[in-house]
């Protein structure tokens, strides 16, 4: 044993003094033998081999690590500024805004087209979308809906719908805001999260306006003036808040009494329209027969002042014929007279269509005639008996 043990000293004393070979290279094995089995520790010596190199291979590639040079190192410094500083362009849509940050505050505007702004982290560029109608819902929600336009199934909110009237009764009022953006800026950066808020702006809104009117009105005919009234006070709240953003319309979808109670309103609501039915077919019958009436009436006053005009004309001339013929007698009474007389007697006879003249001694010697076939289509005249 202390033979080999001094072989072995002096054989790793030569191979200090004495390096290795390079080996050639081998493709086809990645460690190999040394042939020299070493018993104190029983390992085997593995000598990896870099393909075609003679060197130690790589255990993780294929060949050996390399690293550029310094020329090479600048140009791929050069290209990642130049691809980093080309990052920081970008086009606005024509319905956008670009609003741009340096370093986390508010620096620029800009308008529709492509823009410049340096890439980040130095700028950062929003683009709000301010010709877009958006929408918010309130009382319900409709299914599978963004903030847009399109309609779904609808889910109810009764936790939203449920309001207080001025005359203390509880109505469900479901109704959507349309809205858009006025001021970017303020829209992005003066409110966390703008939907919300409108939301809560618009049932703020709405109580206090339903809050102030009566159920009646609330369902019936009050819609518009409540619409109106909610649009304004919604605008006035945004405003406040400087939320940038502008009311277009706030619409009521459906107001109903609740379930316990919606026959009777039904029946109430049945009533008024009986009611209101019936006064506008009173006020048409009426609208009908009143101008008829004053027609007949004025065409009645018509007439009796034509025939009191044509009285009073006729008195009048009489009553100047008369004057006449007093002042003419007068002057002469006999030839008035005679001349009164002959327009008389010329007046009767004009009115009979055979005349005959006999003398007095004629007449004495005549038969007197009726003329019987001419009275029989006469009026008969009955002479009551005597008792």
């Amino acid at each position: 044993m202390s033979w080999d043990w001094d072989k072995l000293q002096e054989k790793r004393k030569h191979q200090q003094v004495k390096p290795a070979p390079r080996p050639e290279p081998d493709d086809d094995k990645d460690f190999e033998d040394d042939g020299d089995n070493d018993e104190s520790f029983g390992k085997r010596r593995v000598i990896f081999r870099d393909g075609g190199s003679g060197g130690p291979r790589n255990p993780f590639g294929g060949g050996g690590l390399s690293f550029p040079s310094g020329r090479g190192l600048v140009v791929l410094l050069l290209t990642a500024f130049v691809i980093w500083l080309l990052s920081g362009i970008y086009i606005v849509n024509p319905d956008e805004q670009g609003i741009v940050l340096r370093f986390g505050r508010y620096n620029r505007t800009v308008d529709a087209g492509p823009h410049y702004a340096w890439p980040t982290p130095l700028e950062t560029v929003y683009k709000p979308k301010v010709t877009q109608v958006l929408r918010s819902e309130v009382g319900f929600r409709s299914v599978g809906q963004s903030q847009t336009f399109q309609q779904g199934q609808v889910r109810t909110m009764p936790e939203e719908a449920s309001m207080l009237t001025g005359d203390e009764n509880i109505v469900n009022v479901q109704f959507s805001v349309q809205y858009k953006i006025s001021n970017p800026v303020e829209y992005l950066f003066n409110v966390v999260d703008q939907p919300a808020l409108v939301r809560n702006a618009a049932e703020a809104a709405m109580r206090e306006v339903i809050g102030n009117s009566q159920i009646d009105s609330a369902i019936t005919d009050g819609k518009l003036k409540i619409q109106s009234d909610a649009t304004q006070l919604l605008q006035q709240i945004l405003n406040r808040y400087a939320a940038g953003v502008q009311i277009i319309a706030v619409q009521l979808q459906d107001v109903h009494p609740p379930k316990d109670v919606i026959d009777a309103f039904k029946d109430v609501a049945s009533a008024r329209e009986d009611k209101s039915r019936i006064i506008n077919e009173a006020e048409a019958y009426r609208n009908e027969l009143l101008p008829k009436a004053r027609g007949q009436a004025a065409a009645i006053r018509n007439e009796a002042e034509a025939y009191a005009a044509k009285r009073v004309q006729t008195a009048k001339g009489e009553a100047d014929r008369f004057s006449a013929l007093r002042t003419e007698y007068e002057k002469a009474p006999k030839v008035m007279e005679q001349r009164l007389y002959y327009e008389a007697v010329e007046e009767i006879l004009a009115g009979s269509k055979e005349k005959v003249l006999m003398d007095t001694g004629a007449a004495e010697r005549v038969l007197p005639y009726l003329p019987l076939p001419d009275m029989r289509n006469a009026p008969q005249i009955r002479v009551p008996e005597k008792k």
